[in-house]
């Protein structure tokens, strides 16, 4: 695997690396988790050298800074930008004091593309990404301004992030039956130490053959390896940041005790392989079911380089179960009921598709047959 080792983005055409290149650090910002114009343009090439063609970034991100830099490298360098799938997103309010230069309404969609394309010294994006639940703008009004933009040629692809799962079928199914154009992928936040999508999210990204494309994968860094116990001892306390500057540490916390037995199998399984607990974290990512593109961000090239040593790494099926049983989210009503419950009172102890279930004898004992 290699990033120029392209996948298709969904239920589409377009061809992706396997890892997009999150531009949410480019720029220096007050929270210090940004850095300067001249490291992201140096992050920007060691990815797009290695054959990395897939860009994310967001109208609000460093305030806007992020889509200036890709803007400016893109213009400097002939060619470059029709070779990059440039995906950016819509729903931050960047004028305050306007209450319609942000949200998902026709205007506010068409105000903020504007804005974008002019920072990015680009005619169109390839993916156009909802950044946020709009709840006082009807979906049907900004699906069909999505669509309208595809058609004019402005917006290849579209996509949804952060949304409720039933308003993500409403749209899909509203787009669908319209004859408007559907989603591709939906951008999430996902994990080893953040798994709830797995509740509603991603079965329905799987059942609609729409891509993942998780943001965050290292969660905050906490994946990444910095973060570990300072003795060797399973009961010791607390995680030292070691190596990590203070500004960040402020602006991401550190990992809360329920957090730090995950860290310890990642940390534990990366010690196996001779390898980094980032790449381990992605390398999870990497082995889900359907189609997932993880987005990669970093504010130091060596950073960069550190985690795309997952693409050469495959865990084996002990050290999968072992991550997926330490990191098994807590699903909330209805998810819990669909797995094993479910197939108990589907199945009554007989394996249909594969799919075994257990006899719950009081139940079965209470059963009438009509």
């Amino acid at each position: 695997m290699a990033l120029d080792h392209y996948v298709t983005l969904g239920r589409s055409g377009l061809r992706v690396s396997p890892f997009a290149l999150g531009a949410m650090t480019f720029g220096e910002d007050p929270g210090g988790a940004g850095c300067s114009v001249e490291e992201s343009e140096r992050i920007l090439s060691a990815y797009l050298e290695r054959g990395g063609n897939f860009v994310d970034t967001a109208n609000f991100y460093t305030n806007g800074h992020s889509e200036r830099i890709l803007g400016d490298y893109f213009a400097a360098r002939p060619g470059h930008r029709d070779r990059v799938v440039l995906a950016s997103k819509f729903f931050t309010n960047m004028f305050p004091g306007d209450p319609n230069a942000g949200g998902a309404g026709r205007r506010a969609i068409l105000a903020q593309l504007h804005e974008t394309l002019r920072r990015l010294r680009t005619d169109h994006l390839d993916l156009y990404w909802l950044h946020n639940w709009d709840r006082n703008t009807p979906i049907e009004e900004t699906m069909r301004t999505l669509d309208d933009l595809v058609r004019a040629g402005k917006v290849r692809y579209l996509g949804f992030s952060n949304t409720p799962a039933w308003l993500t079928a409403q749209a899909q199914t509203t787009a669908l039956l319209r004859g408007w154009t559907p989603l591709v992928a939906l951008q999430v936040e996902y994990s080893l130490l953040a798994r709830t999508v797995e509740g509603e999210l991603a079965p329905f990204a799987r059942d609609q053959g729409l891509a993942l494309v998780p943001w965050s994968p290292l969660k905050n860094g906490f994946l990444s390896g910095k973060y570990r116990r300072a003795a060797t001892s399973p009961a010791a306390p607390d995680f030292p940041a070691v190596g990590i500057d203070s500004a960040r540490t402020a602006y991401v916390g550190l990992p809360t005790p329920a957090q730090r037995p995950v860290i310890d199998a990642v940390a534990q399984v990366a010690d196996e392989c001779g390898t980094s607990s980032a790449a381990v974290a992605l390398a999870w990512l990497r082995a889900r079911t359907g189609a997932v593109v993880p987005i990669i961000g970093a504010r130091r090239v060596a950073q960069l380089t550190d985690n795309l040593a997952s693409l050469t790494l495959t865990l084996d099926a002990d050290q999968l179960r072992r991550l997926d049983e330490i990191s098994a989210p807590v699903l909330g009503y209805p998810a819990a009921m669909h797995g094993a419950l479910r197939a108990m009172l589907q199945f009554a102890g007989t394996t249909v598709d594969g799919e075994p279930s257990t006899v719950y004898p009081p139940l079965l004992a209470n059963s009438v047959r009509y």
